[in-house]
Order: C-alpha cells, then sequence, then structure tokens
C-alpha cells in the first residue's frame, strides 16, 4: 500500500528536519573569544560578552544627551541609521556609551526595490562602506540591519530574503567582531519563524515593544519549543498612539507625565523580562525629543533638553538610587472642568477655560507654557508618521492666571489639542494635553 510509505517519509521528515529547526533557532553561534564582542551560552543562559567581559545592555533609543545617560546609569544607544555616524560614535566613547548602528532598508513589501537589482546591489555597496570605515571603531557594539522591515511568509519576498540573507553575509565578513541583529515590532510568531527558516545566521533577534511588553515573557515561554535564542529589546515604553484609548473621533488619549513616569516604572518592574535567561538587555524610547502623534509622547527630553521624569525613574531603574531631585507632577488636567476621556466638543470662536491642578506646589523658578495645535493625524501611511510638529494658535490664548487659561477656539471645523509645559529652574519638564473638537457654528 501507498500510506504506510508515505506516512514513514512525513515521519523521517519529522525526526530530521524538526530538530534542525530547532538548532538553528537556538543557537547563537560559537561564541569567538578573540572577537571584541560576541554571545555566549553558558550555565545555562546567554551572556553578551564586550571585552571579554559580561556586558549587561542598560540602554537608551536615542542620540542625544548622553553625558546625562551616562549620569544616569546607561551604558549604550542605538540609532537607527547611519546619518552624522561618527559624530554619533565619538560622542558615545567620549561619554563611555556603546552603540547598536542601525542600517536602514525599506520594508520587505517595498517589492519595486528589492526586485530590482541595481537598488540592491547600490545598497550592498554602500553599507559595506559603512562597515568597513566603523567596525574598528570603540564605541561600536553590534549592527541592527532593518528596523521593523517585517520578515512574510509568501515565495514574492524571496528577492528581499536574498537581498537580505546577502547583506547579513556581507557584514559578518567585512565586521567579524561584532553581532548583528534585527528589531521586529512586538513579539511576532510569523517573522521569528521565518527568521529562523530563511535567515538562520542571524545572532540574535531584537524586539520593539510597548503595550505588548506586558505579556512579553508570557510569549516567549509560549514559543520556547521553537526558538530560545538570545534576545534584546531594542525599544520599550508606553502603550503607543496605536495603542491607546481613543475620543469619539479617533485622537489617541495621552497620559500626563507624570502617570507616564510612573507607567515606565511599573513596567520594568514588572512587565520587563529580565530575569530570562536569554535576555540581553533593553533600550527605554526615546531618550531625546520627536514628534509622533504629539511632540510629548514618548519624549523623556523637550526640544531644549530638559528633563522628563521618566529620565529619574530609569536612573534608579539602572542604578538603584533616585536623584536628589524631582521633575514637576501633574496631578491632573481639564478643560471646563472634563477630562480628555469625556470627548470634549466646542463650538467654534467660544471662549473656554482649561486648568492644571499639581501634585504640589512648585518653587517660585517653575514656570507654565501653553499650546493650542491642531490634532497630527494625517499620516502618509503606517510606516510614515509626521515628524513635523503642526503649528500652534497662539493668538487664541487669551488671558493666564496661575495654572489656568482662558482661550477662544478656532475658526475652523476639526480636531484640536490643549498642551501645558511646566518647567523649572534645575532643568526638569512636565506636561500634559488634551485633545478637543471644534464644530463651527
Amino acid at each position: 500500500m501507498l500510506y504506510p510509505a508515505f506516512f514513514r517519509s512525513v515521519i523521517w521528515m519529522v525526526v530530521i528536519v524538526v530538530p534542525c529547526i530547532f538548532t538553528s533557532c537556538r543557537s547563537s553561534g560559537s561564541p569567538s573569544y578573540n572577537r571584541k564582542v560576541f554571545i555566549s551560552h553558558e550555565g545555562g543562559k546567554y551572556v553578551l560578552y564586550r571585552n571579554n567581559r559580561p556586558y549587561l545592555i542598560k540602554g537608551a533609543a536615542g542620540f542625544e544627551n548622553l553625558h546625562r545617560l551616562q549620569l544616569s546609569g546607561g551604558n549604550t544607544i542605538r540609532v537607527w541609521d547611519t546619518v552624522n555616524l561618527k559624530q554619533v560614535l565619538d560622542e558615545a566613547y567620549a561619554n563611555n556609551i556603546a552603540v547598536i548602528a542601525g542600517l536602514p532598508m525599506p520594508v520587505s513589501g517595498i517589492l519595486s526595490y528589492y526586485n530590482d537589482r541595481s537598488k540592491v546591489t547600490a545598497q550592498l555597496n554602500a553599507f559595506r562602506s559603512i562597515v568597513k570605515k566603523y567596525s574598528t571603531h570603540p564605541a561600536l557594539l553590534m549592527w541592527c540591519l532593518g528596523n521593523e522591515v517585517d520578515f512574510p511568509y509568501k515565495p514574492r519576498f524571496n528577492n528581499f530574503y536574498k537581498a537580505y540573507r546577502n547583506l547579513l553575509k556581507m557584514i559578518h565578513e567585512e565586521d567579524p567582531d561584532h553581532p548583528v541583529t534585527t528589531a521586529l515590532i512586538n513579539f511576532e510568531r510569523r517573522c521569528i519563524f521565518n527568521l529562523c527558516m530563511k535567515v538562520p545566521d542571524l545572532d540574535l533577534i531584537s524586539l520593539n515593544t510597548f503595550g505588548s511588553l506586558y505579556s512579553l515573557q508570557k510569549d516567549l515561554n509560549q514559543f520556547s519549543w521553537f526558538w530560545n535564542g538570545p534576545f534584546l529589546i531594542t525599544e520599550w515604553g508606553v502603550k503607543g498612539p496605536w495603542e491607546a484609548d481613543l475620543t469619539a473621533w479617533r485622537a489617541p488619549i495621552e497620559y500626563n507625565s507624570t502617570v507616564k513616569a510612573e507607567q515606565y516604572l511599573r513596567l520594568y518592574e514588572h512587565s520587563m523580562p529580565v530575569k530570562d535567561p536569554r535576555f540581553l538587555g533593553a533600550f527605554v524610547f526615546l531618550w531625546g525629543h520627536k514628534q509622533e502623534v504629539t511632540h510629548t509622547w514618548f519624549n523623556l527630553f523637550d526640544v531644549t533638553g530638559y528633563t522628563s521624569e521618566t529620565v529619574n525613574v530609569m536612573q534608579y531603574l539602572w542604578t538603584g538610587k533616585w536623584p536628589a531631585h524631582k521633575a514637576p507632577q501633574i496631578k491632573d488636567m481639564m478643560l471646563d472642568g472634563k477630562q480628555a476621556k469625556d470627548n470634549i466638543i466646542l463650538n467654534s470662536k467660544t471662549e473656554h477655560t482649561a486648568e492644571v491642578f499639581l501634585q504640589q506646589i512648585p518653587d517660585d523658578t517653575a514656570r507654565i507654557h501653553w499650546e493650542i495645535l491642531k490634532e497630527d493625524w494625517y499620516a502618509r501611511n503606517w510606516y510614515e508618521p509626521n515628524t513635523k510638529k503642526p503649528s500652534g494658535h497662539d493668538s487664541l490664548l487669551l488671558t493666564l492666571k496661575g495654572y489656568k487659561v482662558l482661550f477662544r477656539t478656532p475658526e475652523k471645523e476639526g480636531p484640536y489639542r490643549i498642551f501645558a509645559t511646566f518647567s523649572d529652574a534645575r532643568g526638569y519638564f512636565a506636561s500634559a494635553n488634551i485633545p478637543f473638537y471644534v464644530v463651527e457654528q
């Protein structure tokens, strides 16, 4: 009969192929003690070595305020591209900080790029020049080949995988001293499976995770039967705008800076898999400032370099000690006595009052800055958010008294936010905002 022979073939495939899959997914390669940076599997856990010493990453995503990072107990940064890479590496070295350098790639779904041999070849040559130029820099820790590029199943992505494997091979040949990773969005089993099957020479996997950090350890445990290799968390923080509660017009609701600081502390202490034997470290997001839906959502610093309360939290987590001075702490913010969750809809050209409540009265040096901005929700596409802060409507701010402001709503219908930012003489800031919608009368 045909069936017994068929089933015997299937059984032999399972016996032979599956262990090979497990091996490729669980091995980080044989460590070479002649390398500057390598990963070793010893005593039932993975250990990252730098200059032949164990190195646990206490990291921050970003390239600014490096002296403050060092003072806070951090030791590593990650950057997403090679813009001003020499300057970043030099400044990091001056502050005794290591760098994971990003080599940016188009997402795998842009097939017109990966099907164009000339573009792929140009990318390979450009990255080769970068790797050869900076492979000997003493601040370099490892390379991150692609950030959130996605690793799909289908055969139409074969050219992407071919390009990716060629890049990885080139980096390993030109710079055997530094491991190579890639950063995924959350714990995506599909991507991890495809990396193990199609890019087995990758040294380790990195994860960018925010709201899903709560369930990461569970995900790691449940999928360890297939992949049990070393990992980094290359971005972590509070829930992003894509995970937040929404208003009726789908504007994400942002917590104030004090609540976010408490969330960072709770996330790390209760959800960060620091005891997992595969964990090599994590990078808090964002050690700097950027516009992402708002100019305050992820920022641990403002545009002037003032420091948020979350920086104090990170210092405590990295060193076990709180700094001597605290940032201003916000208790709540209200607009006409309502909170953001109350779906505040206002008529155009009408007057209203916004107020901030503090947990303690700040000293005389504290000052408050108010702003009214258009809602920033018109992104070109999902992987290219706006990076420019919307223009303000300062002329609509009428009267400031204490922690209150009387303002007039814009004439044009649409979604807006009102922001309040406290700052003090010690270089700290605190922020809060409320979204509201204007209806033309």
